[in-house]
């Protein structure tokens, strides 16, 4: 059994390139609607590995709530990205626009991680 998520998201292009740029994913998958303005589901791997699925969102929703309330009905763990530099780079690219939950700290399962809600309304810790 394989077993990754998908997130819907309002503007899923721009998504897509922000999680590529935050994890040094590629689009290994896509489907886009007929303007070609959105995807209808895009496939991102790490290392030839699937990490998520993204798609647009069928119903607006109002990513200001999500951050002014800090809403986390479900966060993704992104651990082992290798390096202090690898968790800074994704804490830059996820927090612009979005909102932080947690700066980088140190845990004692963890020397570096951080909680972030991305422009899109995803919650991700992001840690080495």
């Amino acid at each position: 059994m394989k077993c990754y998520t998908q997130v819907y998201v309002i503007n899923s292009i721009e998504a897509v390139e922000t999680y590529c740029r935050a994890f040094g994913a590629e689009v290994t998958y896509e489907i886009k609607n007929d303007a070609q303005t959105a995807y209808e589901h895009c496939e991102l791997s790490v290392n030839s590995e699937p990490i998520l699925a993204v798609a647009e969102a069928s119903k607006p929703y109002d990513v200001s709530v999500i951050h002014r309330m800090k809403w986390q009905t479900m966060t993704f763990n992104a651990f082992e990205l290798g390096s202090t530099d690898a968790v800074q780079n994704a804490y830059n690219v996820l927090s612009d626009g979005g909102v932080v939950i947690e700066t980088i700290h140190e845990l004692p399962w963890s020397k570096c991680c951080a909680t972030v809600i991305d422009r899109y309304g995803v919650c991700w810790w992001i840690a080495i």
